[in-house]
């Protein structure tokens, strides 16, 4: 993906995760129990920190030319709809299986962090 494009994504998701978070705390409170208000928060911090990532992917791509810093940004933007994704439904249905799914989002955030610790480390000094 182009840094480009990891920008826009990455503005997106920020963009969508403020709506959800706006929603959760006005529009689901009477609506869903606690501990799945709890959920839905939970999908909605992962979401912005990792919107904020990409961000920084992106602009860091673009600066030091890295390709790997790029894959990670795309790794983080599945994390996000694998992760917060399943969570949100979740949330809102009570579909418990699709937590079994959560944890591979989980370790695509994991994965990608990885990649910009090795894309840093591989950076000439």
């Amino acid at each position: 993906m182009t840094d480009r494009r990891l920008l826009i994504l990455g503005a997106l998701t920020l963009l969508t995760g403020v709506g959800a978070g706006a929603f959760g705390a006005h529009g689901l409170k009477s609506i869903i129990s606690a501990h799945l208000i709890t959920v839905w928060q939970t999908a909605v911090l992962y979401q912005l920190v990792h919107g904020l990532g990409m961000l920084l992917l992106a602009s860091l791509g673009a600066r030091f030319g890295s390709a790997l810093m790029s894959k990670a940004g795309t790794l983080m933007f599945a994390g996000v709809v694998v992760f917060s994704g399943s969570l949100y439904v979740l949330a809102l249905t009570g579909v418990t299986w699709l937590g079994a799914i959560t944890p591979l989002g989980g370790l695509a955030f994991i994965a990608a962090w990885g990649m910009v610790a090795l894309a840093a480390y591989r950076l000439p000094q």
